[in-house]
């Protein structure tokens, strides 16, 4: 795995805004001062090492849903602070198989040990059109005789052939400044209509409650019945309409579904590490405290990019700013990423429905990936 230095294709601000990017300011303003997409470098792979990662995140998720069958067959929700009114409608989800889509593991790798997972994102990951589209149409433009890990675009549209032939709700929180979200949803409305289903584009804060149809509304005042939300479900369940929304999901289950709320829980990475100790892909975690580990990462259960994560090593300690933590901590082993030239990546393994499907890179020169760490593309070369 090699960080490779690359020209940037003139006048790529505008390239990328066309191709649905439509932020791309600096995250990393001052001396370092840097885009959030940099094609000035680019991460290259033998063919070899992507087989091993696309090998290693099918196991994983393999694994993640075992844990989702352990958990409810021995009714340890407890262990996700899940309040005891979920326990039965997410066992009722699971037992359902209501239908998923997608996720993201976060990986360290160097190219040459065992890929370590960091967390999985699997509720309402991002990072998405990045992934998908901008880092193919950059190595179409500047190597079209190389290859890239990326077929997320098709895994997706293939996908949403599996969750029903109705009009397609597509949601974000209006709430999110940025514009992220609101691009990703774009983007998911896009590979939704390309197989074939109507889609329909809202906020969440514009869904209404009709009591007369015990139903949810658009803008519009049509019903929902499918939805996508990039919304995250233990947000979802404590607003006000959160109990209406558990019970729809007998009727109408949303993408992602209900069960995905022990994946998107850090507990996750305890009750792997319990079930398969000594994983070569896995770090030691727990629950109740960092235990016999003299550096370890905690990490709050519910946190997102990287706010209030704390590393504590016998020599130092660093933490990251945030109001997350008050649902509990899991400790995790720390495992620094590699340094390769200043930079330290994250990779970001893409599975979509149950299939391995794409990469993307992010990188920054602190030893927590945040909201300012940089989107960089890759190759397959050798």
């Amino acid at each position: 795995m090699l960080r490779m230095p690359s020209i940037p294709r003139p006048g790529w601000q505008e390239t990328i805004t066309s191709q649905g990017r439509g932020f791309h300011h600096n995250v990393t303003p001052g001396p370092n001062d840097r885009p959030y997409w940099d094609e000035s470098v680019y991460y290259s792979f033998t063919l070899a090492q992507v087989e091993e990662l696309e090998r290693v995140v099918d196991e994983l998720h393999r694994m993640c849903l075992n844990v989702v069958d352990h958990v409810i067959e021995r009714k340890r929700f407890a262990d996700f602070g899940i309040p005891d009114w979920l326990h039965q409608p997410i066992t009722a989800s699971w037992k359902r198989r209501d239908a998923h889509v997608f996720g993201r593991f976060d990986l360290c790798y160097d190219g040459r040990g065992h890929a370590k997972l960091l967390e999985y994102n699997a509720d309402t990951p991002t990072s998405l059109v990045e992934a998908a589209v901008i880092q193919w149409f950059w190595k179409r433009d500047t190597h079209p005789g190389a290859d890239q890990w990326n077929s997320i675009h098709e895994h997706l549209i293939n996908r949403w052939h599996t969750i029903g032939s109705g009009p397609l709700h597509l949601a974000h929180t209006a709430e999110e400044a940025s514009g992220e979200d609101a691009l990703n949803v774009a983007y998911m409305a896009d590979t939704a209509a390309a197989a074939g289903l109507a889609t329909h584009l809202l906020t969440m804060e514009q869904i209404g409650w009709d009591t007369g149809r015990q139903a949810f509304v658009d803008d519009q005042q049509r019903p929902i019945d499918t939805l996508y939300k990039l919304y995250p479900w233990e947000w979802l369940t404590s607003d006000d309409f959160g109990p209406a929304a558990v019970e729809t999901q007998k009727r109408t289950p949303w993408v992602e579904p209900l069960w995905k709320m022990l994946l998107s829980n850090k507990a996750l990475l305890a009750l792997l590490w319990e079930l398969h100790p000594g994983h070569p892909n896995l770090l030691p975690a727990y629950l109740d405290g960092p235990r016999d580990l003299s550096a370890y990462v905690a990490k709050p259960l519910l946190g997102r990019e990287g706010a209030a994560i704390q590393i504590v090593t016998p020599a130092e300690r660093h933490s990251a700013p945030g109001d997350y933590g008050a649902e509990g901590y899991v400790y995790q082993d720390f495992w620094p990423l590699p340094d390769v030239g200043g930079w330290r990546p994250v990779l970001g393994a893409w599975v979509i429905g149950d299939e391995p499907a794409g990469l993307g890179i992010r990188e920054t020169q602190g030893l927590i990936t945040d909201n300012t760490s940089s989107f960089v593309p890759h190759l397959i070369i050798g």
